[in-house]
């Protein structure tokens, strides 16, 4: 399965908008936002297709995100979601809260842990974690986003303009 992964929107519509077309021209069958979503219109970008995101410590509005959300099908997760994907255990959070990251590593009960926050594309393993931050949208130079191929657990960073 091909997850797609975003972060650090910040409100940045245009680049909400290239990143889901290119993974979405890559293949992407669900899309996970990790945080910093900023307003409604971003969503808007993940209207009609299977996805779900949390919350980030800029997310100000969480009522008005997690209503909105609900009412063009997206998931919201609050700060911290859990979900299986093609038969493997992910966990999602922002990455602002380093006792919760902390907890998540420990436990060890993910293939996945996904996060923004730091505005820095990751791809390590830390355990049988395999720990992902796609980057930023906002304030990142460049801007990434990542698509992650869950059969050969590979992460692949692309760059938008």
């Amino acid at each position: 399965m091909l997850i797609g992964i975003l972060s650090d929107t910040h409100d940045r519509t245009e680049a909400m908008s290239k990143a889901v077309q290119l993974l979405q021209s890559k293949g992407a069958a669900f899309f996970l936002h990790c945080g910093d979503v900023g307003s409604p219109l971003v969503l808007d970008h993940l209207a009609g297709l299977k996805a779900a995101f949390v919350w980030g410590n800029c997310d100000f509005d969480r009522l008005g995100l997690q209503r909105y959300a609900k009412s063009i099908g997206i998931e919201c997760f609050g700060n911290f979601g859990e979900l299986e994907l093609a038969g493997k255990k992910l966990a999602l959070t922002h990455g602002d809260d380093p006792t919760l990251k902390r907890r998540i590593l420990s436990e060890q009960r993910h293939d996945y842990f996904f996060q923004g926050h730091t505005h820095l594309p990751q791809d390590i393993r830390i355990g049988k974690i395999h720990l992902i931050n796609p980057g930023a949208l906002h304030r990142a130079n460049p801007k990434t986003c990542a698509l992650l191929n869950t059969d050969a657990d590979t992460v692949e960073f692309l760059k938008i303009d």
